[in-house]
């Protein structure tokens, strides 16, 4: 049997990655790529640090080669993502906790190692001066690069909070100008004339990429005549059913004062009734009959008899009738398992109880609220680009954080729903349940 020693070549390229030097500079780069979140977190954002901040990371990419960028990648799955695999103690299984957030910061590791790689790799083929031009392709690509489904990281986001703009065009000016800059730096110094183009390029591509759409977020109960309705469950008592009365008391409760206070509509978070609600007439009357005074838009169950399928659900309540919107874009492994049919059986059995997949809409759905059409969205679906495509006016989102919470998760939620915003117009009425609700708006108009 062969060995491996530590004069193997296999060893060598191997601990090749493990330098001091390689993840240190990853860790920096992760840390200057992820500041925008924390200071978020901390309600201590300002653009002035996030500007040098997103420039740093984008810049540090740029020039470095793969070994430093799946340290960066990995760093920025912790970072990002630590949060997801908390969710697992509410299974019973808090010792996957480590093991997830170390699965989801190597994902993140091999993708930014396998771009990096690719882009070294072409450029040597093809006997090209330099990989930074294709790293910046692949960094300008990130976005739409989604592991197991899940859509939550974009480089972009570094910028929200930022003059620059968001949508690609802009994102893409930004990253010229880098290069444009890092090819002046590197001309030799009696080519002045060339240096001093290119420098002006790069200053008129920055110029460029800047953008007026701003957003503004208020995090407030009440927004004119629409009632965001949040709620403080945790999980554990959310899904007990010595708790299931009290919590349908306390809607009631809610929808009935906000009629008090003349409120036209009511939202309230994702699963606020966690049952399935189509299947509960004396609720479905409750609410049917209270709708005839105030529009409800409500979280909850649904069963689909035919199909014999489970839903996540937002019903509208509206004049005594009400519409069902099913979920368009459902949680990766929460909600539907993106492995293969095989292996996601095991591993529902293992950590879900076996619990089935939900099953997806086809399109989104959109109420008609209080005169206004609003797009529906339930959590995870909120944060996906799915849903913004065709430039929704509004949308009116129901999310439950309790799963991550505490952590970062409700805030890099809020900055993607910012991003969003910013990119397409939108303006998000967003009801929760464990972080606060709040409404974002465009602060000026979008121009398409």
């Amino acid at each position: 049997m062969h060995l491996v020693t530590w004069r193997d070549p296999l060893w060598e390229k191997i601990s090749a990655y493990f330098s001091t030097r390689r993840i240190i500079a990853g860790l920096s780069i992760a840390l200057a790529g992820s500041l925008f979140l924390y200071l978020a977190w901390v309600e201590e954002s300002h653009p002035w640090l996030e500007i040098p901040a997103a420039l740093l990371f984008l810049w540090g990419l740029l020039r470095s080669g793969k070994r430093i960028w799946f340290w960066s990648g990995f760093f920025l799955g912790l970072l990002w993502f630590w949060w997801i695999g908390l969710s697992f103690r509410h299974y019973g299984h808090p010792w996957a906790v480590p093991f997830v957030d170390l699965a989801v910061a190597l994902v993140y590791g091999l993708l930014f190692w396998l771009l990096a790689w690719t882009a070294e790799r072409i450029a040597s083929i093809f006997h090209l001066p330099s990989s930074i031009p294709l790293k910046a392709l692949a960094i300008w690509a990130l976005s739409g690069i989604h592991p197991f489904g899940f859509d939550w990281f974009k480089p972009e986001l570094t910028l929200v909070h930022t003059p620059f703009g968001v949508d690609k065009v802009h994102f893409a000016l930004l990253l010229t100008t880098l290069l444009l800059v890092e090819t002046a730096l590197c001309l030799r110094s009696g080519q002045k004339l060339e240096k001093a183009a290119l420098l002006f390029s790069a200053l008129g591509s920055l110029f460029l990429a800047l953008s007026p759409e701003k957003v503004a977020t208020v995090v407030a109960e009440s927004d004119g005549p629409i009632l965001l309705a949040g709620t403080k469950i945790p999980i554990e008592k959310k899904w007990d059913p010595r708790y299931l009365r009290k919590e349908i008391d306390s809607v009631m409760d809610r929808i009935d004062r906000a009629i008090c206070r003349e409120k036209r509509v009511i939202v309230l978070p994702e699963s606020v009734l966690p049952i399935f609600l189509n299947r509960n007439p004396r609720i479905l009357e409750a609410l049917k009959e209270r709708s005839r005074k105030i529009d409800i838009v409500i979280g909850a169950l649904y069963y689909d008899k035919k199909h014999k399928e489970n839903r996540n659900s937002a019903y509208h309540f509206r004049g005594g009738s009400f519409t069902v919107a099913d979920k368009v874009v459902l949680v990766p492994f929460g909600e539907a398992n993106p492995l293969p049919r095989w292996a996601g059986r095991i591993l529902n059995r293992i950590f879900f109880d076996g619990a089935p997949d939900y099953r997806p809409a086809r399109k989104p759905t959109d109420f008609t609220i209080d005169g206004k059409t609003f797009r529906s969205a339930v959590c995870y679906e909120g944060t996906s680009e799915r849903l913004y495509t065709d430039h929704p006016k509004r949308i009116v989102m129901l999310s439950n954080n309790g799963w991550f919470t505490p952590s970062i998760e409700p805030t890099l939620q809020r900055l993607l729903l910012e991003y969003y915003a910013r990119k397409y117009g939108t303006t998000i009425y967003h009801s929760v349940n464990m972080s606060d609700s709040y409404v974002i708006r465009p602060t000026r108009p979008h121009r398409l």
